[in-house]
């Protein structure tokens, strides 16, 4: 699935991941390929993707987050 991660003064990344793990509002949550459309707010935290065997972490400061078609798109306030 494709992960592209926004704030307001760049482009952060965008590829294809395994999986996400997310800092979500009301707790952690994880996105799998395939994963039913949503949409979700983020709090300060780690967002965790994974390339094969390789994770790689990201502190976002807060945002939201839209999965629709294996296509994950974080809109961050910021990242650290």
């Amino acid at each position: 699935m494709n992960l592209e991660i926004i704030t307001p003064e760049k482009n952060v990344f965008n590829g294809e991941v395994d999986s996400v793990i997310l800092p979500g509002k009301n707790g952690q949550f994880q996105v799998l390929k395939d994963h039913a459309p949503m949409v979700s707010t983020l709090k300060t935290g780690d967002l965790v993707y994974e390339i094969g065997n390789k994770k790689e972490t990201i502190l976002v400061d807060g945002g939201v987050l839209q999965v629709f078609n294996n296509k994950v798109l974080v809109l961050a306030e910021a990242v650290v």
